[in-house]
């Protein structure tokens, strides 16, 4: 088979693998979408790897085969499933919730980053790697869901988004655009804040009550202006930047709640004033558990969510170099491989 891999600076290609075999306690899914997640532009601009693996962490698909150890109750041949792309030790208290990537062993494996993931015709992964993709739901939205959509998810669920308050979210990308439209599925007033016009156009499409580019407007001071002078109850920072972090927790008022979400960079804040005087509540939040996958899912499924909106451009492999330069302009919605 072939597979995406990235050289750093900019380059990749497309590269033959051997068609993975199971071992006892594994499984072989066929992909039938992968996503791409802004956090593979770190590596994707970075230095040349180490270990040069198949990228995408964001893998749905079939299972095709499976090992000795494995029973079909576990992993039906033909099964839709996700990847939750974490395998740790699998008996510590937090790969035992579903939490592999907190492991306390360890070494914990991430498909797509230090092990082959889903940019490719298949995927060998662990059965316990597994959550069950609804009928109901498309290949390529259980792709989204297995990173971008899910991380949005349990990130709001951190700062308890309801239908009382504001959310401002810095960033409108596809976990921002996510949590746009996870939060007006929470009933929350949205305030969207990004510089790429095209991106602000999208946040509209999924229900953002308010934009705002911060290249033409100071955002904290727009933000106060539409909530009475206070600022927003919750914020999220999707970016990972400096100045949208400071941002987020300008922006909060008195008692606030805020959460980041987006990796990396390091950020410089007023600790009393913007802080400790605010009585802020300052949240991280690092993706998802395999149970908090499936209640994703389960979420936008029962709203009726049009998740679909996010999947702007798809791809097949060998369209790699093409695609991922267009999402490095940080301008598009989610875009997907469909490697099969």
């Amino acid at each position: 088979m072939q597979g995406i891999v990235f050289l750093g600076d900019r380059k990749l290609e497309l590269r033959d693998f051997p068609d993975p075999t199971p071992g006892p306690r594994d499984v072989i899914v066929e992909m039938k979408a992968s996503g791409m997640c802004g956090s593979d532009l770190t590596p994707y601009r970075g230095s040349p790897p180490q270990l040069p693996v198949v990228r995408g962490h964001e893998p749905c698909g079939v299972v095709v085969a499976r090992g000795t150890s494995v029973t079909e109750d576990e992993a039906p041949t033909g099964q839709r499933v996700m990847v939750h792309h974490y395998s740790g030790c699998g008996r510590c208290k937090y790969c035992l919730v579903g939490y592999a990537q907190l492991c306390v062993k360890g070494g914990h494996l991430v498909y797509g980053a230090n092990a082959n993931g889903g940019h490719a015709r298949y995927m060998l992964c662990k059965a316990h790697m597994l959550v069950p993709l609804p009928d109901e739901m498309s290949f390529e939205e259980g792709a989204a869901v297995s990173c971008g959509t899910g991380t949005a998810y349990l990130a709001l669920k951190r700062l308890a988004v309801s239908g009382r308050e504001t959310l401002a979210i810095y960033g409108q990308g596809p976990v921002g655009l996510s949590a746009t439209l996870l939060a007006k599925g929470m009933g929350a007033r949205v305030i969207a804040v990004d510089l790429s016009p095209e991106r602000l156009q999208l946040s509209k499409q999924f229900g953002a009550d308010v934009v705002i580019n911060p290249s033409e407007v100071d955002p904290v001071q727009a933000v106060q202006e539409l909530t009475h002078g206070e600022g927003a109850e919750t914020t999220l920072d999707c970016t990972g930047q400096a100045p949208a972090r400071v941002n987020a927790v300008k922006s909060a008022q008195m008692w606030g709640r805020v959460c980041f979400v987006g990796e990396g960079n390091t950020t410089t804040f007023e600790i009393s004033p913007d802080i400790i005087h605010k009585q802020l509540t300052i949240y991280g939040s690092w993706t998802f558990s395999s149970v908090g996958q499936a209640e994703c899912t389960q979420f936008i499924l029962d709203r009726h969510l049009p998740l679909s909106k996010l999947l702007t451009h798809r791809f097949t492999l060998d369209q790699a170099e093409h695609a991922y330069k267009l999402f490095d302009t940080q301008t598009t919605g989610k875009g997907i491989f469909l490697p099969s």
